[in-house]
C-alpha cells in the first residue's frame, strides 16, 4: 500500500513538472518564430513626371535674325563709254518668318543721273526712291547705274542711300538705313538721259539673284584658265645640231 502511494506521488510530481514546462516551451517557440520572421519588402511605385519640351517662343512680325543690306561697288569711274555701277544687295535669312521690306532713297548730286529697278530716274540735286520686298531665305540684288551729264562737276561725287526697313507689315518696328557710294566723273556719259538695258536684277535658275560682281569674276577666272591651257599646249622647242 505504501509503495502504491509513493508511485502515485512520483507520477503526480512528474506530471506537475511537465505541465509547468509546457507554457515556457510554447512561449520560447513563439519568441523564436517571431525572431525568424523576415519582413517582406514593400514595393514602392516611383512616378516619373512626363518631360514636356516647351515650344519655341516666336514673336510674330519680327526678325529672329537681322537682315543684311549692303552696297557693292562694281565700277566707280564714269567716262564717255563707261557708267558707274553699284549693287544694292539685300538678304533675308531663312530663320525669319516674315518678309523684309526696304524703302530706299538715293540722294543724287547735281548733274548725276541714276537708273535701277523700281527706282525713278533723277537728275540734278534730287532724290529717287524705291520699295523692295525680300521673302525669308532669299536675297535680292538691285543694279544701280550712275551717269553724268555735261553739267556734272569733274571729280568725285558721293551718293547717299538712306531709308528704312521693317519686318512684314510692322512699320512700327522699322530700322534706319544709311549707306554711301562714291563715284569719280572723268568725262560726261555718252547718253545720260537714256536708261541702260541691264538695270534689272539678275536671277539664276532657282530664282535667286546673281550679282554682276560674280559674273565679272567668273569671266576673269575662265579667261585665266584659257590662257594657262593655251600656254601648256605650246609645241616643244627643237634643236638642230649642224655637224661640220
Amino acid at each position: 500500500m505504501e509503495q502504491i502511494i509513493k508511485k502515485t506521488l512520483l507520477m503526480l510530481c512528474v506530471i506537475s513538472i511537465i505541465a509547468a514546462g509546457i507554457p515556457a516551451a510554447l512561449a520560447e517557440n513563439n519568441v523564436t518564430n517571431a525572431t525568424n520572421v523576415t519582413a517582406s519588402p514593400t514595393a514602392t511605385l516611383t512616378v516619373t513626371p512626363a518631360v514636356t519640351t516647351p515650344p519655341v517662343a516666336t514673336t510674330p512680325g519680327k526678325f529672329r535674325v537681322g537682315p543684311s543690306i549692303t552696297l557693292r561697288p562694281v565700277t566707280e569711274v564714269i567716262e564717255t563709254n563707261q557708267d558707274g555701277i553699284v549693287e544694292l544687295f539685300m538678304t533675308n535669312p531663312s530663320l525669319n518668318d516674315v518678309t523684309l521690306t526696304v524703302d530706299a532713297q538715293i540722294k543724287v548730286p547735281s548733274g548725276i543721273h541714276v537708273y535701277g529697278e523700281s527706282f525713278g530716274q533723277g537728275a540734278g540735286a534730287g532724290v529717287v526712291a524705291g520699295t523692295f520686298s525680300v521673302p525669308p531665305g532669299t536675297s535680292r540684288t538691285i543694279i544701280v547705274t550712275v551717269k553724268a551729264d555735261k553739267s556734272a562737276r569733274i571729280g568725285s561725287h558721293t551718293l547717299s542711300f538712306t531709308g528704312l526697313y521693317w519686318p512684314g507689315n510692322d512699320k512700327d518696328n522699322y530700322q534706319p538705313l544709311s549707306l554711301t557710294y562714291s563715284v569719280t566723273v572723268k568725262e560726261p556719259s555718252k547718253d545720260p538721259e537714256s536708261a541702260p538695258s541691264n538695270t534689272n536684277a539678275k536671277t539664276d535658275a532657282a530664282g535667286k539673284e546673281i550679282p554682276l560682281t560674280w559674273i565679272i569674276l567668273a569671266a576673269v577666272i575662265l579667261g585665266g584658265i584659257a590662257v594657262i591651257f593655251g600656254l601648256g599646249r605650246r609645241p616643244p622647242k627643237t634643236e638642230v645640231n649642224l655637224q661640220q
